[in-house]
C-alpha cells in the first residue's frame, strides 16, 4: 500500500516539473520564434520587358523594374538585403525599412529613392527580357524568394 501513496508523489513531481519546464520554455520559444522566423516577403511582381523600345533612356530604364512585397502587418528592415538576377547584378538594400502590408518598387535606371520606390542608377538593362530569375535574399545571404520567367531557366545557386 505504500507504494501507491510513493508513486503518486513521484507522478506529481514529475507532472509539477513538467508544467514547469513548459511554464520557463514557453515564453523563451516563443521569443526564439519570433527571432528566427523570416517575414513573408515575397517579390511580387516583374516587368522584365520595358514597354517600347530599349532605347536605354533613363525612362526606359525605370519601366523596368521588381515588387517586393511585405505581406505581414508589422514592417522589415530591409538593409543588407539583395536583388539579383542570373548574371550576378546585384543590389543591395541600404537602410530601407518596408512598413507592413506595403509594396516598394526596385527601378533599373536612375531617381531618387522613396518609400514606395527604388532606384538602382544603372545607365543599362538589368532583366533579361526573354528568361532571367530574379533573387532576392536576406541580410545573411538566405534566399528570401525567387521569381523567373521565360522558356530556359539557369537556376544557379550563388
Amino acid at each position: 500500500m505504500s507504494a501507491s501513496p510513493t508513486a503518486r508523489r513521484i507522478a506529481a513531481t514529475v507532472l509539477a516539473a513538467g508544467a514547469m519546464v513548459s511554464i520557463v520554455a514557453l515564453p523563451a520559444s516563443a521569443h526564439d520564434d519570433d527571432r528566427h522566423r523570416t517575414p513573408k516577403v515575397e517579390i511580387s511582381r516583374v516587368q522584365a520587358d520595358s514597354p517600347g523600345r530599349d532605347n536605354r533612356t533613363n525612362r526606359s530604364l525605370n519601366a523596368e523594374w521588381v515588387e517586393i512585397t511585405n505581406n505581414p502587418r508589422h514592417s522589415v528592415n530591409l538593409d543588407g538585403w539583395t536583388l539579383k538576377d542570373e548574371d550576378g547584378h546585384r543590389y543591395k538594400f541600404n537602410d530601407v525599412r518596408l512598413a507592413g502590408r506595403s509594396t516598394i518598387r526596385i527601378h533599373t535606371g536612375e531617381g531618387r529613392d522613396t518609400r514606395t520606390d527604388l532606384f538602382q542608377d544603372r545607365r543599362n538593362y538589368i532583366w533579361d527580357n526573354r528568361s532571367d530569375t530574379a533573387t532576392l535574399r536576406d541580410d545573411r545571404g538566405r534566399t528570401v524568394d525567387t521569381e523567373s520567367w521565360g522558356g530556359r531557366h539557369h537556376h544557379r545557386h550563388h
